[in-house]
């Protein structure tokens, strides 16, 4: 198993090349591309004219450092509700997994629509949702590159009694409806990308979320952790979330993807100085992590 981690919010310090560089020499195996930039600068990259060009340079830099992209994700949110403007934003993704597809990425993570409050409209944002990963699909068979959905969650109207937002369901909280979304256009092009830290929120445990979606359907994963309230995407063992469980449900399911970490919020609190060993240690977290999973598989 391979383990990997999102280049955000590295490369927004020292761009995409120098992010490569420095997870490669931390340790990991492969990198998550993060495509987010894409939604607020126009002179991104991927945004150019020239993005073909911009991404087979960084499949150079990538294969210098001797790392591999396995997966990416798109630029979010998916949707707003305007017409004009999520079909500008569904090119914007489309261009997002030629992009990973480019750069080799297996799999690239592109969030549900979710712009309806969920607990009102959940039948309208399945069908709208239901037409917007038929079309990905169709770009995923086109370039080769397999689309993941993610589990999401989304705010109460009214807050907790100490201030803070109140999570509640979203598309593909429930481990029936994150099945059904996968299932539901009828592609091999359309997988599943599990968020460990975003399953609790909403009051699931990720492990039996993990046996739900079992072998087939889970291809890809984002591991943090939090204080079961708040979405702080901080690294494993830093917050609440039990990992053993977790890990022997990947074992059980004969799990075949690899350990990406979206621990972007630790990373955020490290003084600069510190970030190769912030990196380094985030590396051997992963590693463990891989490692504890394929040692309980070996047990059977």
């Amino acid at each position: 198993m391979l383990i990997s981690t999102e280049l955000h919010p590295i490369s927004g310090r020292y761009g995409d090349e120098a992010a490569i560089r420095m997870v490669k020499e931390a340790g990991f195996d492969a990198f998550d591309l993060s495509l987010f930039r894409m939604n607020a600068d126009a002179s991104y990259g991927p945004n150019r004219e020239d993005y073909r060009d911009y991404m087979d340079s960084l499949k150079r830099a990538a294969g210098r450092a001797g790392i591999v992209c396995d997966q990416a994700h798109a630029p979010f949110a998916s949707s707003c509700g305007d017409p004009q403007k999520d079909e500008n934003t569904c090119r914007m993704i489309e261009r997002a997994i030629e992009c990973a597809a480019i750069l080799g990425a297996k799999t690239i993570v592109v969030h549900p629509k979710q712009h309806l409050k969920y607990a009102d409209h959940a039948a309208r944002l399945r069908e709208l949702n239901l037409e917007f990963y038929a079309r990905l699909a169709r770009a995923g068979e086109k370039y080769g590159i397999r689309i993941a959905v993610e589990n999401m969650w989304q705010c109460r109207d009214e807050r907790r009694p100490d201030g803070r937002i109140w999570i509640c369901d979203s598309t593909c909280s429930s481990a029936e409806e994150f099945c059904d979304y996968v299932d539901m256009t009828g592609s091999p092009w359309i997988t599943a990308c599990l968020d460990i830290g975003h399953a609790p929120l909403t009051g699931r445990e990720a492990a039996g979320m993990i046996e739900a979606l079992g072998h087939d359907r889970l291809q890809a994963l984002h591991v943090h952790d939090n204080d079961l309230i708040e979405d702080s995407h901080t690294l494993p063992f830093m917050g609440q979330i039990d990992f053993e469980p977790v890990c022997r449900a990947l074992a059980k399911i004969r799990y075949a993807g690899d350990m990406t970490l979206e621990a972007d919020g630790f990373l955020r609190r490290v003084p600069e100085a510190l970030y190769p060993q912030a990196l380094s240690y985030m590396a051997d977290t992963a590693r463990y992590l891989a490692e504890r999973v394929e040692s309980l598989m070996a047990e059977g």
